[in-house]
């Protein structure tokens, strides 16, 4: 590492607060873990998690335990996540496509025992006979998980804040949770993993909420929401990525449209903040400045519209050092941007680096 390099860290990690917004995507998530796993190993941490869905989950497994416990029960989370099958199968090939595609319908069928179950009537309420129902699956087995892996005294004692998004299914409002303000319990990340209708959404204080992942699944918009008093770094990682190739098949079309409408927000969110900081830069070009470093899980190539549902080793496992990878490049980025005067700096891996980055998986690690 090159002395302006670890500079560039050391300030990362001490002179300016870092916030980090983890986006959802269920079991995608195990990108943002591996993301975590390098700033952890860098020594940088958050001053403040925002985050939805299982961005929520990670922030909150990140905040609810000492630094030394974060990466065993990270870990610990998705080895009972997964589905337990003998081997692992490298990127790119038709019977990878084949393996995904039987795990996500072994999960579909089963359920994960710490995350979600079958309800009923569930799916049988569409029978014109059957009772009513809101959602198919049950996920209260993600509330077990979730007091067993997190110290929900410290995730409140605000040594990390936390905000974690939630949506009022009623009114369609985002609605935010933080620790700064409220005492959160599991069934506020409940509500904010309630992606409608598979899960049921969840009441809280007397509103319906359910997770944001079709109005904000990238909460960018909340920490810069906030006064700015000083210089700060935003870390975005988000699941879904608007890059991708063309579609070839009725189920790449499928996953081209999941991806679009979970990724769109953030567009909109950049937009907004570059027109934003052009004002601010007009008339008060001296003042703060944000830095904004934004990662994306780019899909491989045997992923398909299923894809948030696959808990397969192998895709679990190139997820994670994918997340890892990019993690590094983020920084190595970060590191390298030339200065600005600018108030606002964004920066983003290119596509094809990400995609190389999935597509390579763990496989590289092991070679």
């Amino acid at each position: 590492m090159t002395p302006s390099s670890k500079f560039g860290r050391e300030k990362l990690a001490k002179e300016q607060p870092l916030v980090l917004v983890l986006g959802g995507g269920n079991a995608l998530g195990s990108y943002l873990a591996g993301a975590y796993e390098h700033l952890l190993q860098q020594a940088i941490d958050p001053q403040w998690i925002v985050g939805g869905s299982i961005g929520a989950v990670t922030g909150a497994i990140i905040a609810g335990n000492a630094p030394e416990d974060r990466l065993p029960r990270l870990k610990a989370f998705w080895d009972e996540a997964m589905i337990r099958s003998p081997g692992l199968l490298g990127r790119g090939s038709k019977i990878r496509h084949t393996y995904n595609e039987l795990h996500t319908i072994t999960a579909l069928l089963f359920g994960r025992p710490g995350l979600f179950g079958h309800r009923y009537p569930g799916m049988l309420s569409m029978l014109p006979w059957m009772p009513d129902d809101v959602a198919l699956y049950d996920h209260t087995p993600l509330r077990r998980t979730l007091e067993r892996l997190v110290d929900f005294d410290r995730l409140n004692r605000g040594g990390i804040r936390l905000t974690v998004g939630c949506v009022d299914l009623e009114s369609g409002d985002d609605v935010l949770f933080d620790t700064t303000r409220d005492t959160l319990t599991p069934e506020h990340f409940l509500a904010s993993s309630a992606i409608t209708p598979i899960f049921p959404p969840i009441e809280i204080d007397g509103r319906l909420l359910c997770d944001p992942g079709y109005t904000n699944n990238l909460p960018l918009d909340v920490p810069f929401a906030e006064p700015m008093n000083q210089d700060f770094t935003c870390i975005a990682v988000e699941l879904f990525s608007l890059q991708a190739s063309r579609p070839g098949s009725l189920d790449s079309t499928a996953e081209r449209a999941n991806d679009l409408i979970f990724a769109s927000p953030t567009r909109r969110t950049l937009k907004a903040l570059e027109r934003e900081f052009a004002l601010r830069d007009r008339w008060e070009p001296d003042g703060p400045t944000a830095t904004l470093l934004h990662l994306a899980y780019y899909a491989g190539s045997d992923e398909r519209a299923g894809k948030a549902f696959d808990y397969s080793p192998s895709s679990i496992h190139d997820r994670w050092a994918a997340g890892k990878r990019d993690m590094e490049k983020g920084l190595a980025l970060l590191d390298d941007a030339p200065g600005t005067r600018r108030r606002f700096r964004y920066l983003a891996l290119d596509p094809q680096q990400e995609a190389l980055s999935a597509e390579l998986g763990a496989a590289a690690e092991t070679a």
